[in-house]
């Protein structure tokens, strides 16, 4: 099968990339670049060739002999989508239902869209399914729902797209994120030996680990149309859904030395407990393999490996938001986030 992925170079993509190669495909990956300064670890992995261009300047010829597309290719987190909203539904929402078009009429059969549980949103404490209401606290998280929504009616016989509602991601990658909760936090433990959490750390998050979410994407290529077409599933285990303070603790036992805080309720209201019984009723050759311990013990023996300063853990390119206001502010990137052109001298 050839495959497009598109965030070839970025946090999952440089996971996917590989795995999809060694699954036998025929891999194009695409990226635009916003964070290729940012390359923690050699992997020793064989990547894809990666075509420079931004998701919304792909035309149809970029797809032509495509068989499936894996999209990953968004602004990834609700603080980037709180920093421009408008930006956001731009780039994610109409970025993606237009690449999803362009697919189709190019023939490209399958569509794997990385959509996420944070269109759960405040969800409390009962377990929330694929047929659970939709409660969005953020841009990002709304954009998620547009995008299921206008890319789900583009379905024909010959289109089949497959959403993929993923936990909260964390693991170690090449292209390694530190904005995500339990990565955040093991870098804290690791470079400044503290966790403070400024809230109660009550609210409820699922987290999956990346290579749990590139096997996820795996089956969903490879799946049955019938029991894939359209449909949206959770990506990860029951059995990982914690309070952001059991991560905490988590991550504390696992650095030892680390001194943990916690602090009183803030202000987030983004809280939900998620079943994930569809993804292994319809697709049962996937089965999670990590546990956030297990997930905590393999970055800490990164950091470790390294030698991760908490210089390069604050390093821009490892949080996304960071290294958007860099690219800014150095302008080399413009307001709607697209590549200046170097001026000539």
């Amino acid at each position: 099968m050839r495959v497009l992925l598109t965030g070839a170079d970025g946090y999952i993509g440089a996971i996917m990339g590989p795995k999809l190669i060694e699954a036998g495909h025929e891999v194009l990956g695409l990226d635009t670049g916003y964070y290729r300064r940012g390359w923690l670890f050699d992997d020793h992995k064989t990547h894809p060739q990666v075509i420079s261009k931004d998701q919304r300047q792909i035309t149809k010829a970029d797809l032509e002999g495509v068989d499936a597309v894996v999209h990953l290719a968004e602004l990834s987190n609700d603080p980037i989508g709180e920093n421009d909203p408008d930006l956001t539904m731009d780039v994610n929402h109409r970025g993606s239902v237009g690449l999803a078009r362009l697919a189709r009429e190019a023939g490209v059969k399958r569509f794997i869209q990385a959509s996420s549980c944070s269109t759960y949103g405040a969800g409390g404490d009962e377990m929330r399914t694929e047929t659970s209401e939709l409660a969005p606290q953020t841009a990002y998280a709304r954009c998620k729902i547009l995008v299921e929504q206008g890319v789900r009616e583009l379905m024909d016989d010959d289109f089949t797209p497959v959403f993929m509602r993923n936990a909260t991601a964390y693991g170690a990658s090449p292209r390694q994120r530190f904005d995500l909760v339990l990565n955040n936090l093991c870098g804290f433990a690791h470079t400044i030996r503290e966790i403070r959490m400024t809230s109660d750390g009550s609210p409820w998050r699922p987290i999956t680990h990346i290579e749990d979410i590139c096997e996820a994407m795996l089956c969903a290529l490879k799946a049955p149309k019938d029991a894939v077409a359209g449909e949206a599933f959770n990506v990860g285990a029951d059995s990982e859904n914690y309070r952001i303070r059991e991560i905490a603790e988590i991550v504390a036992k696992t650095f030892p030395g680390c001194e943990l805080t916690i602090g009183e309720s803030g202000g987030d209201t983004r809280s939900y407990r998620v079943s994930f019984a569809k993804i292994r009723e319809h697709m049962p050759e996937f089965r999670t393999s990590w546990t956030a311990e297990r997930g905590a013990q393999q970055l800490r023996s990164v950091f470790e490996r390294i030698g991760l300063t908490k210089e390069m853990f604050e390093n821009p390119p490892y949080t996304r938001l960071k290294e958007l206001r860099y690219l800014q502010d150095t302008q080399q990137i413009d307001a709607k986030l697209f590549w200046r052109t170097p001026e000539a001298v």
